[in-house]
């Protein structure tokens, strides 16, 4: 099975997008806190945040023959598993009608949007630190339909619910799993 490394080596392949490959990390942070939380796999866990969206910035027409359907033949080309490939579709099931059944596939399609959310909540404050953030910061930018649009609020709350996770607990976990890597996320106040 392909490593962290050849995972990133995938990611930075197909990915330019310096924001695009940050929302990897990021994912791959809160997969790897769900992991430990479950007492599961967190190298597999967290390969598999790695390389949900690799193939995005490339094949990004999710409605036709876009992500994640061109890449899943490709992470089963390089070696990936199966597991890890059935989660990568099941992220996106309305296109690819691969139902979620797994934690791990729970767990990528809860943590997926958070990310960029709690990323926009980071990058308004002054500091542009998510060091800063709270779990209330986040809650109060929730409530603001406007801010973020495009993060999907009801998948959010799907996953949490379909982990088990009540979703400001679910945002916690998410949250200090981020800011546990601020630095490679650009979001340690340095500007980078």
């Amino acid at each position: 099975m392909p490593d962290r490394q050849d995972a990133w080596d995938l990611v930075c392949e197909y990915i330019e997008n310096i924001n695009l490959r940050r929302h990897m990390l990021a994912v791959e942070a809160g997969m790897r806190a769900y992991a430990r939380r479950f007492g599961e796999d967190d190298d597999l866990w967290g390969l598999v945040g790695v390389v949900h969206d690799f193939d995005y910035e490339r094949y990004p027409d999710v409605a036709t023959d876009g992500h994640p359907n061109t890449g899943a033949p490709i992470l089963r080309e390089r070696g990936y598993p199966d597991e890890v490939v059935r989660a990568v579709l099941s992220h996106a099931t309305e296109v690819t009608e691969v139902a979620r059944h797994s934690r791990l596939e729970h767990a990528l399609y809860a943590v997926d949007e958070l990310t960029g959310l709690i990323t926009a909540v980071a990058l308004v404050r002054p500091s542009k630190d998510i060091r800063d953030v709270k779990v209330k910061s986040v809650k109060k930018k929730w409530k603001d339909k406007a801010f973020a649009a495009g993060v999907h609020r009801g998948e959010i709350e799907a996953g949490a619910a379909a982990l088990g996770v009540e979703l400001w607990e679910h945002v916690g976990v998410v949250l200090e799993a981020m800011q546990g890597i601020a630095g490679d996320l650009g979001l340690d106040g340095s500007g980078g």
